[in-house]
């Protein structure tokens, strides 16, 4: 089981737009040649970030934007805004344990509450951090190459 490439991608993505919001446009061709994907990926990602609330996207020469603050937008927030996992919940049961079988009729009972409770440590985790680390730690990294 992994999350989603989306959560990775749209994280990358922010970090071109602060990076290079005052050099260049902004735009799904220039995110896409620094992310090493298709376009069509990154505009759907532009789509869920700006319905988010996440960015701007202004046509023609205006391209994308970050809308907040950089401390105003955690990883849970990235992460919610693409769709990283199915329904909200990060575990997928299996459709139909037995009910004739002793664990197959009480996995459920025994496995519900585990999985809630580790989805809830995962996503206090995710809300803990902001695009604001993220820029704090790339410019560390920036630095060692000048």
């Amino acid at each position: 089981m992994q999350i989603s490439s989306r959560f990775t991608i749209a994280i990358h993505m922010l970090a071109c737009m602060d990076v290079f919001k005052d050099e260049y446009k902004i735009t799904s061709d220039f995110l896409a040649s620094s992310i090493n994907v298709n376009p069509v990926i990154i505009r759907k990602l532009l789509s869920q970030l700006k319905d988010a609330g996440l960015i701007e996207v202004k046509r023609g020469p205006g391209g994308a934007v970050i809308a907040k603050p950089l401390d105003e937008i955690t990883f849970l927030d990235i992460y919610r805004s693409v769709d990283c996992i199915e329904e909200n919940t990060l575990f997928h049961f299996h459709e139909n344990p037995s009910p004739n079988c002793p664990v197959g009729g009480n996995i459920h009972n025994v496995l519900d509450d585990k999985l809630i409770r580790i989805q809830e440590a995962m996503e206090q985790e995710l809300k803990s951090i902001t695009l604001a680390d993220v820029k704090e730690d790339l410019k560390k990294y920036l630095e060692k190459k000048s």
